[in-house]
């Protein structure tokens, strides 16, 4: 006999979240406004007060910026707001079309091919490339983004998981392989949480080695590095050693969206077999006209990269000299270490609420437990007067929260 006991589905659910409320990991969105003309400030309406945000993904600000708007109100003016469909029914627009070719000429690629979203670019692209290579096996650096991690598993293919940024363990793994299987490497330029960059050159020179292909994930060096916006691998000069180039529209060109450039066959077959490009509503003609205009802006101009640049050595500087415990690194992400995840959401809550600063937590499982952090993303347009005010903050709050000021171990944690 069936028990007539209704199992309660709620109930399982609040204790899901209340086990993340119990170890200092639930997360609460601040509901903002942000406005034209005022970056990089926006209204909280958490608080009701303008406030200064310090960790957005429009890292430089091109979202408000003026070409960017005039290109997308051109563009729903001239034809509407929705794409029509999939690209495969009815939703390959002219905008579309042209976002990719501009995609392919920024990386030096035969082709493009544009997602909604970074994540997705990343899930569908790999998903498909292990699925498709016969005894594939994938290799992913250990602080891959969950996205690439995903589609990895969702390949189906045989995985090995090589230590960060460790070329020796993943020629160690590479040589357990037989040369003749079909093998894919995996990994980033600059890693969003800790702000460090893979090892390009190394890693390419391992693949030729190896026979294996590579997969470059640029989403956070996009638009910031490299003489056209092109990222890492075009700073270095290594774009013609990189198989898949992997980046996104959402965080330096100020849209959404995602995208690869490869050799035309690649892109072919991913697009002509990926689920996450075929079953999903294209990119609206505004915001595709948007992203074109904003890399074609920064194609142009290094203005804003060297700002950024300037900004962000700038910041670390005067938190570094205030004893503040920043993660060092080479690039424009300022890891703010906290090491604890009560303390991490109660000075995220009080830079809000206190100082009119918002700097959202960083907790696991994004980050590694014992390193959690405040994720700092200074940008052009952050002023002088703004960062010391950041920096008198965090030192005031520190000392409030009694949070270890012990740089040394809490990046060693990193």
């Amino acid at each position: 006999m069936q028990n007539s006991t209704p199992l309660v589905y709620d109930d399982i659910f609040a204790a899901a979240v209340d086990q993340i409320r119990a170890e200092g990991r639930y997360r609460v969105f601040n509901d903002l406004e942000r406005m034209v003309g005022k970056f990089p400030c926006a209204l909280s309406h958490r608080t009701g007060q303008e406030v200064v945000v310090w960790c957005a993904n429009d890292y430089l600000g091109m979202g408000q910026h003026e070409v960017v708007r005039h290109a997308m109100t051109e563009a729903v003016n001239g034809m509407g707001a929705g794409a029509g469909g999939t690209r495969n029914i009815s939703g390959t627009h002219h905008k579309i079309v042209e976002l990719e070719a501009t995609l392919a000429e920024l990386h030096q690629k035969e082709a493009a091919l544009v997602f909604t979203s970074g994540y997705v670019a990343n899930e569908a692209a790999l998903s498909t490339l292990g699925a498709m290579l016969p005894n594939c096996v994938m290799f992913s650096d250990a602080d891959n983004h969950a996205s690439m991690i995903h589609g990895i598993r969702q390949s189906g293919a045989e995985k090995k998981i090589f230590r960060h940024n460790d070329v020796d363990h993943l020629a160690k793994l590479l040589a357990s392989v037989d040369i003749r299987r079909p093998k894919i490497i995996a990994f980033e330029s600059v890693y969003s949480m800790d702000g460090d960059i893979g090892r390009i050159k190394e890693i390419c020179a391992l693949a030729r080695q190896y026979n294996a292909l590579t997969y470059l994930d640029e989403v956070h060096a996009v638009g910031m590095y490299g003489a056209h916006g092109a990222g890492i691998a075009e700073r270095e000069g290594l774009m013609d050693d990189v198989d898949i180039i992997q980046g996104t529209l959402a965080k330096a060109y100020g849209v959404i969206g995602g995208y690869i450039t490869a050799r035309a066959v690649v892109v072919d077959m991913i697009r002509s077999y990926a689920p996450g490009f075929i079953f999903t509503t294209s990119l609206p003609p505004a915001v595709a006209a948007g992203a074109n205009a904003s890399i074609r802006y920064l194609m142009q101009s290094n203005a804003e990269r060297a700002a950024h640049q300037d900004n962000a050595r700038l910041l670390k500087s005067l938190l570094s000299e205030a004893g503040i415990p920043v993660h060092d690194n080479p690039t424009h992400i300022v890891p703010v270490m906290v090491g604890d995840a009560v303390l991490c959401k109660q000075a995220s809550d009080l830079l809000l609420e206190e100082y009119g600063m918002y700097v959202q937590p960083i907790n696991y499982p994004t980050v590694r437990k014992g390193t959690e952090r405040l994720r700092i993303t200074p940008t052009p347009f952050h002023t002088n007067e703004m960062m010391v005010a950041l920096r008198d903050a965090l030192v005031e709050i520190y000392g409030r929260l009694g949070i270890r000021y012990d740089a040394a171990e809490l990046a060693n944690a990193a």
